[in-house]
């Protein structure tokens, strides 16, 4: 988390009572609220799959856990070497080597931390140096057989709209209105 952001009081009650019913889980996560300077003016709150399939079908096309809520087990993420460096994308590159490797993801349907969020946000999503990345993380997917050919297409034209020929204040109205709720 950055300093800015603030976790929800219950937070880590719900996640270590999710690992103690489900002991197995490799990663629990949940969803956030994004808010622009006080805490009461939600923007927009980013939902992302709950079920471990659901959560692995939408890693074909978008990071699928909300990094600053996620708890993991220690031996699982070293088992399939840790954090590994990938520009701004460190931990999608866990969360797809985790599921390679066959492990569980959990995302609680609560929303567990309030993030901030506003035009310096939106400029560190893009450019091209970020794209370049999110396209190499797309094209490590599909070497690896995460994806399909026509998937990755789609993928990373994509990026290369929102992330370059895009401008940030685009950018921004783009992430708020049509990948939040």
């Amino acid at each position: 988390m950055d300093a800015d952001d603030i976790s929800v009081p219950n937070r880590f009650e719900m996640q270590i009572k999710a690992y103690e019913e489900n002991p197995h889980m490799a990663v629990i996560g949940g969803q956030i609220n994004e808010f622009i300077g006080s805490q009461d003016n939600i923007v927009g709150t980013r939902i992302v799959p709950i079920a471990d399939a659901d959560i692995k079908k939408y890693l074909k096309s978008r990071c699928p856990m909300n990094l600053v809520t996620v708890m993991f087990r220690k031996d699982y993420v070293q088992a399939v070497g840790g954090y590994q460096e990938w520009f701004c994308e460190e931990d999608y590159y866990l969360w797809i080597r985790l599921a390679k490797a066959g492990y569980t993801f959990k995302n609680l349907p609560d929303n567990l931390v309030n993030v901030r969020v506003g035009d310096e946000m939106y400029r560190r999503r893009g450019g091209w140096k970020y794209f370049k990345s999110e396209a190499g993380l797309q094209g490590y997917m599909l070497r690896h057989g995460v994806i399909s050919l026509p998937r990755y297409c789609f993928n990373v034209l994509g990026r290369f709209a929102i992330q370059v020929a895009m401008p940030n204040k685009l950018r921004g109205f783009i992430f708020q209105k049509l990948f939040r709720k």
